[in-house]
């Protein structure tokens, strides 16, 4: 099983930039995916973006061009950088992992909150 830390969102105006992380912890040499989903206010759980172990990366219609997923090198650590940022970009976007096994493991969110 993998720990998922996030940190680093906030409060910004639209067309602001915000760079969150996830911190992993635990059985990272078993993770084959992380990612980065959000869930506005009375929505459902939806995609961001997602990375593979081999680098492959997958962005949400709605944000390819101003949003880039990246790790570290050791996996230890997600980033998600946003640029020009809309007020529907407004969520707490959660950090995730696939595991080898096919388990999955979510952290506890951190919100963003984009201001017009």
């Amino acid at each position: 099983q993998v720990q998922l830390v996030e940190s680093g969102g906030g409060l910004v105006q639209a067309g602001g930039s915000l760079s969150l992380s996830c911190a992993a912890s635990g059985r990272v040499f078993s993770v084959n995916m992380l990612g980065w989903y959000r869930q506005g206010p009375g929505k459902q759980r939806d995609l961001v973006a997602t990375i593979t172990s081999d680098g492959l990366t997958n962005y949400a219609d709605s944000v390819k061009g101003r949003f880039t997923i990246s790790r570290s090198n050791a996996g230890k650590t997600l980033y998600l950088q946003m640029n020009s940022l809309k007020p529907e970009d407004t969520a707490v976007y959660l950090c995730y992992a696939r595991m080898s096994t096919g388990f999955d493991s979510w952290g506890q969110g951190t919100q963003v909150t984009v201001s017009s």
